[in-house]
């Protein structure tokens, strides 16, 4: 695979997440609630080609590693059922892991983002979900913080999609 650009400057190689949410939205396969979605969706951003994301992975649509090539532009519906795949795992992850069927929507939502971001054979061994498993599920929100790292670094744009995380991790407590 030849290099691919950290970011595509390309004329229209963004993509609206609004539009690719309402494509999985309609779907009706997700559980990740829409604010969940909007949470990941503007966290990851969209674009149309591929990129290497910070963590020096080759990514294309929303945070999507699985069969990404270079020179090859997606469309929306491309974008939406891969992401929709993406999200679908996540679940899996959180609802296995995580006693996701007995969380609150908006926890189980924001334990999808992580899943998504970090990576279930991460997460799934973390003090978070063993928490979310134990129905300790303030605990579990109180997690959130500590994964601002990529590459042994802190990440700012990690400290605030983590505090976003947290904090609709909480609301689904209440």
């Amino acid at each position: 695979m030849p290099a691919l650009n950290k970011k595509s400057s390309a004329a229209g190689a963004v993509c609206a997440v609004s539009a690719i949410i309402a494509i999985l939205l309609s779907n009706g396969q997700v559980r990740t609630n829409q604010r969940g979605l909007e949470l990941i969706g503007n966290a990851e951003g969209c674009r149309r080609e591929p990129y290497i994301c910070p963590a020096g992975i080759a990514t294309d649509g929303i945070g999507n590693t699985h069969g990404v090539a270079t020179g090859r532009r997606k469309t929306d519906q491309q974008i939406a059922n891969d992401w929709q795949r993406n999200i679908l795992d996540a679940e899996t992850c959180v609802n296995r892991y995580a006693g996701g069927a007995r969380l609150p929507d908006n926890t189980f939502s924001a334990a999808a983002s992580i899943a998504f971001n970090a990576g279930c054979p991460t997460m799934q061994k973390s003090t978070m979900f063993r928490y979310f498993r134990q129905g300790q599920l303030v605990a579990g929100c109180n997690e959130f913080p500590r994964w601002v790292y990529a590459g042994g670094k802190k990440l700012p744009g990690l400290v605030i999609r983590r505090q976003a995380e947290k904090q609709l991790c909480l609301e689904g407590v209440k």
